[in-house]
């Protein structure tokens, strides 16, 4: 079997003997049903590190690991891209969270915006944040990524354009007449807007263009929410990150 990864929250370091948690015993004893002495590689999304580490004391409620060996592990790009998503129905915003963190996203903040089709109340909006990080997690356990981007709490999208920030600002639009792939960078700071299935009304484009963000245009085709979002970041990537 190949060497699974495993996210940890927790304070790691060489020599210790440590319990798993939650969501990384169901991970490793549950799901890969792994036993004693199997070895694993263990992240905890604070560092640019990965530590090797073998199972001991493994039962059906519980299991620890000794941490054996220490690397350094830096695959981020140098471009940190922010991603405003406005929220998509069913399994569309699941698919776009976790393609954008396997493709190098730093953080990600989910957006009601006019024509977003999704209501939940205070307590579910809670949940569903919380799936969505483990979504990202997920995505850093099987992409080798180390350090694990931020999901924010939702926010109107009028919230997200107030926010300051010395980023480069772009929104997709299918009608811009810029190429994103034509576009001077000034830093390595990119705040990207996707709309919702429908995508943004004429008001909450005015409103994007009032707050700095550039209209940009990824090709002659009308792309899916979720499709339009992975192309953007992949062509930032190849513009100005690590897959150029």
């Amino acid at each position: 079997m190949r060497n699974p990864r495993i996210y940890q929250n927790t304070p790691l370091a060489t020599g210790q003997t440590i319990t798993l948690d939650d969501d990384a015993f169901g991970h490793a004893v549950r799901v890969l049903r792994l036993k004693n002495d199997d070895l694993i590689t263990v992240f905890n999304g604070q560092s640019a590190h990965e530590y090797s580490a073998k199972l001991t004391n493994v039962s059906k409620k519980s299991a620890q690991m000794m941490i054996l060996d220490v690397a350094e592990k830096n695959v981020e790009s140098p471009l940190n891209i922010h991603l405003g998503q406005g929220i998509s129905r069913g399994d569309r915003m699941d698919f776009t969270l976790q393609k954008s963190v396997e493709l190098g996203v730093n953080t990600i903040t989910p957006l009601f915006t006019e024509r977003c089709g999704v209501k939940l109340n205070k307590e579910r909006l809670a949940k569903k944040v919380e799936q969505w990080q483990k979504i990202v997690i997920s995505a850093c356990e099987q992409s080798g990524r180390c350090i694990v981007p931020v999901v924010n709490e939702p926010v109107l999208l009028t919230q997200w354009l107030e926010q300051q920030t010395s980023a480069l600002k772009l929104n997709l639009h299918p009608k811009a007449s810029h190429s994103i792939m034509s576009l001077p960078i000034e830093n390595q700071r990119v705040r990207l807007l996707v709309g919702p299935e429908g995508g943004l009304s004429d008001d909450e484009i005015t409103l994007a263009n009032d707050a700095d963000f550039q209209d940009v245009l990824l090709g002659p085709r009308v792309l899916r929410t979720e499709t339009a979002a992975l192309t953007a970041i992949t062509a930032l990537q190849c513009r100005y990150g690590d897959l150029a």
